[in-house]
């Protein structure tokens, strides 16, 4: 064979190994690149459920899980510094300014219902219930309850001590804005973490405490704490699975959230995930405590997250 020959051939080779190797890397660099997700507290326990689940059967893959609160999701999201956002209510307008700003597309899955509980101590013994109203007078801003007995006489003269999330949290915007009238409108001497663990040990060890987070928090600790029925047109009514699910529950009833950003989503290990995600979350979110949606409404959004693909 001529040397010219030869050395075409040695130059074809030499490209096709080197597209090869390309390949080989840029898919080994996908599979290897770590899910970054982070938010709220709340979504935690169900993204973190399905997380195991995922590594489970995906032992080589990476998923990161941090609690920063919604808010502060949202912002690391529109810096492009993480794929998914858990949420415990809808973007704001702000923050949706924020993404355009940034060049960010995101996906809205709506994934589980939830109830706010509002608690006490395990050893309070003398609330049976609260009004919104009540609620109001005790959290808005310049609110001037300092004791149990300031919001009905007949109740201690005790140190009333609060018990909250972090103002970066969508529990947190969610609550004052049904209970106030505008979200972030609250009171600021309480105790606050986007941790609700701390809050459930903070309310668990103090009985002058009442405090407010996510359901699946309280269903798992209601041997510590204990849930205060809130009063409505339909009687004093707890929150369990069934009184969110069919919106008895009201106005703490709210629905959970992922966002996702649309770029991460050219990675396989990111719509792998997400598609795992969606086929194991009613299973899944049971048995974290919180309100699974119809397998209806799943198997709809999972058409919505294939056609934005």
């Amino acid at each position: 064979m001529p040397t010219k020959k030869l050395t075409v051939l040695a130059s074809l080779l030499l490209v096709l190994m080197s597209s090869s190797c390309s390949r080989t890397a840029d898919q080994e660099q996908d599979e290897g690149a770590a899910i970054t997700i982070d938010g709220s507290s709340t979504v935690f326990p169900i993204t973190e459920a399905v997380t195991e689940e995922f590594l489970r059967g995906h032992p080589q893959k990476k998923v990161t899980i941090g609690v920063s609160g919604t808010g502060g999701g949202f912002k690391k999201l529109s810096r492009g510094e993480i794929d998914i956002n858990n949420a415990s209510r809808k973007i704001k307008a702000s923050e949706v300014k924020e993404m355009e700003k940034n060049g960010i597309d995101l996906i809205e899955l709506p994934i589980a219902y939830d109830g706010i509980s509002v608690v006490v101590n395990k050893d309070n013994s003398w609330v049976d219930h609260l009004t919104t109203a009540e609620l109001k007078k005790i959290w808005a801003p310049g609110s001037r309850v300092t004791s149990w007995q300031d919001i009905r006489p007949s109740w201690p003269n005790m140190e009333i001590r609060l018990y909250g999330p972090g103002t970066d949290s969508g529990t947190f915007d969610y609550f004052t804005h049904v209970i106030n009238g505008e979200a972030g409108a609250s009171r600021h001497d309480f105790t606050r973490s986007e941790d609700d663990n701390v809050l459930v040990q903070g309310i668990a060890g103090d009985k002058g405490a009442l405090g407010y987070f996510g359901y699946a928090y309280y269903a798992e600790n209601k041997g510590k704490i204990r849930a205060v029925p809130i009063r409505h047109q339909n009687g004093d009514i707890l929150p369990t699975t069934e009184t969110i699910k069919n919106g008895v529950y009201t106005p703490l009833s709210r629905p959970l959230f992922l966002y996702i950003r649309k770029s991460s989503l050219g990675r396989r290990n990111m719509v792998g995930f997400v598609k795992f995600y969606m086929e194991k979350a009613a299973f899944v979110i049971s048995d974290v405590g919180y309100v699974p949606m119809l397998e209806a409404e799943y198997s709809r959004l999972q058409e919505i997250f294939t056609t934005s693909l």
